[in-house]
């Protein structure tokens, strides 16, 4: 117990740092969508039809995933997760615009094996292995430029990223690749070293994105052309 807390402790410590040093700022009006758990802080401006949203990390909540297609918004919802293609299936009976496309998102198109997590409440593999488990299933992986030749995008308005470590590989995949998603969303885990997670973010600063929002260990990086409003705090829709 005294060690969970030690934890639960230091966490919020190194939260509070990154909030300090990426120092969030910008004038687009935001707003948060979906619940308290599986929520995202993103530009107003994002929100418009046709907007093209990759959003990869389903697990068991797309409420963000639906409240963006209920904007409008095309979106892709990413995820190999046994459990979140079987919580999928539920969805579509109510909603038949949400689609997953059951596969991880890696720097390339290959087949990974993607770890359970030590909890078996816990929905999220790791391809990363982020908690050490032997457990393990296989599934085909693809990067963002080969779904989007697939799916004959030709730009991308958002990316979100809640996988698992695997961030950090997409990143370099965007930057070789040349692509430039106008809004991305991603939880920062702790594979890399503290200074490497800033250094990761410190890079896509370098290519003209814009730190908007800080929650926790989610970040909302937006680049200059989507803040076409002026706001201050988010607001919830």
């Amino acid at each position: 117990m005294v060690t969970t807390l030690s934890r639960r402790v230091k966490d919020r410590a190194w939260r509070l740092l990154l909030k300090l040093l990426l120092r969030p700022r910008g004038h687009g009006a935001l707003v948060r969508l979906g619940t308290g758990y599986g929520g995202w802080i993103v530009p107003r401006s994002l929100l418009r039809p046709g907007a093209v949203c990759y959003l990869a990390g389903v697990g068991e909540d797309a409420s963000f995933d639906l409240a963006l297609i209920d904007a409008g918004c095309e979106v892709v919802s990413i995820d190999p997760t046994p459990r979140a293609v079987a919580y999928a299936e539920t969805i579509r009976g109510t909603e038949p615009r949400f689609r997953l496309l059951p596969v991880g998102l890696w720097d390339t198109d290959t087949t990974q094996r993607f770890y359970a997590p030590r909890d078996p409440g816990h929905v999220s593999h790791s391809i990363t292995n982020l908690q050490g488990s032997s457990e393990y299933f296989t599934a085909e992986c693809r990067s963002v430029a080969s779904l989007m030749a697939e799916l004959g995008h030709s730009r991308l308005d958002l990316l979100k990223l809640d996988i698992e470590g695997a961030e950090y590989a997409v990143f370099e995949s965007l930057r070789r690749d040349r692509i430039s998603p106008a809004v991305i969303c991603v939880e920062l885990h702790q594979t890399l070293p503290f200074r490497g997670i800033l250094r990761a973010v410190r890079q896509l600063e370098r290519r003209d994105y814009v730190v908007r929002a800080v929650d926790g260990w989610n970040v909302t990086l937006v680049r200059p052309e989507m803040d076409a409003t002026r706001s201050d705090a988010p607001q919830r829709v």
